[in-house]
């Protein structure tokens, strides 16, 4: 069992910077690929990055590239997505996933309960 807390969402203005944390309960938690991802209301849950166990390769969504780096930390149990340059499309609820293997759709078998991020233009 994975339990996942999300922290760090918020307002923020249009170019300004985020840094979204995911805190893993466990200690198999570097044996889990992460993701990123989120939803507007009304909208389908989309892919925003994705982390594999261990760190080595991760996997990035178009709309965020250049923008948005994922990140672990296996001694703390948590996952991070820097956000940089954000622009008011980028407001949803930002979602962690774990998973036993990096995927860019919604198969992840554990799912944190999301933090709201806004960009006001």
């Amino acid at each position: 069992q994975v339990q996942l807390v999300e922290s760090g969402g918020g307002l923020v203005q249009s170019g300004g910077s985020l840094r979204l944390s995911c805190a893993a309960s466990g200690r198999t938690f570097r044996r889990y690929a992460m993701g990123w991802f989120r939803q507007v209301l009304g909208k389908e849950r989309e892919f925003v990055a994705a982390i594999t166990w261990g760190g080595g390769s991760t996997s990035i969504a178009d709309s965020v590239k250049g923008r948005f780096t994922i990140s672990r930390d296996d001694a703390k149990n948590t996952v991070y997505l820097q956000m940089n340059s954000l622009k008011p499309e980028d407001t949803a609820v930002y979602y962690c996933a774990a998973g036993p293997r990096i995927t860019t759709d919604l198969s992840y078998g554990y799912w944190g309960q999301g933090t709201q991020v806004t960009v006001s233009s």
